[in-house]
């Protein structure tokens, strides 16, 4: 997709207006990585100018702190940190709400301060500065239910950005019964997505999705790579997927400016 790097920009002694923190799953999640192509897609409609770090960007540590591997986290953060020091970047974009979590809060303790915003964030920057207008109607009047990713709700309090952008695109939003302050969390979060779930009656995606279907929607947006995964399987598992697609805000998005 021809996307710069942070090295490329300091070749040429320039620096770029934002770095977009692409993140593991964005990396190399076959389904995350869709939207890690819509949302450059947006970058390069706005005319913005970006880099990413590439092979010099690892992982935020966020599963091993989770998962209570303290010496990995702070390994691999003070690695990042030196990195992004280094550069002297100062603004970040991720479309990932744990990077956006342990970026903003996290690594300020440990040198790195950055102006951190997500994705969803920046959209509705680029939409307010008129650097982006919706064009399409590809989505009009269809029933769309917004799924509350943890780290972005209940953790950083954000609520009215995500919605904000889905109504943007003349939409029919119906909330699940927990939503908001009350989300209940895909499944995922706390290093879970990388085990089997603790013994139980149901899976947590599972009741998650059928919290989903009981709205009606016929689209399921999410704003985190995790919660994407988990909710198409549970999607998949209640053999709904032929009628219920799961999308990130940026994969509406960027169908509706084009």
């Amino acid at each position: 997709m021809n996307v710069k790097t942070m090295a490329q920009y300091a070749a040429e002694g320039k620096s770029p207006e934002v770095v977009f923190w692409v993140g593991c799953a964005g990396s190399f999640d076959a389904r995350a990585q869709k939207v890690t192509k819509a949302f450059v897609n947006i970058l390069n409609k706005a005319e913005i100018e970006f880099a990413i770090l590439g092979n010099e960007e690892s992982c935020t540590g966020d599963p091993a702190r989770r998962a209570g591997n303290e010496f990995v986290f702070q390994m691999t953060a003070i690695q990042n940190v030196e990195t992004l020091n280094g550069y002297n970047i100062k603004n970040i974009v991720t479309a990932c709400p744990h990077c956006f979590n342990t970026l903003k809060n996290e690594y300020p303790a440990l040198g790195g301060d950055y102006n951190v915003v997500h994705h969803t964030q920046y959209i509705n920057q680029l939409f307010e500065s008129g650097k982006l207008q919706v064009e399409g109607g590809a989505f009009k009047g269809k029933k769309i239910t917004y799924h509350d990713s943890c780290y972005m709700g209940r953790v950083n309090g954000v609520y009215t950005v995500p919605r904000k952008l889905l109504q943007s695109l003349d939409i029919e939003l119906v909330e699940m019964k927990r939503c908001k302050t009350k989300g209940l969390c895909c499944g995922a979060g706390g290093a879970q997505m990388f085990k089997e779930d603790e013994p139980g009656d149901k899976r947590i995606n599972i009741e998650r999705v059928e919290e989903a279907l009981g709205t009606g929607a016929e689209i399921v947006a999410a704003n985190c790579p995790f919660c994407l995964t988990m909710l198409g399987d549970g999607i998949t598992a209640k053999d709904k997927q032929d009628a219920v697609s799961v999308y990130d805000i940026s994969e509406l998005i960027v169908q509706a400016i084009n």
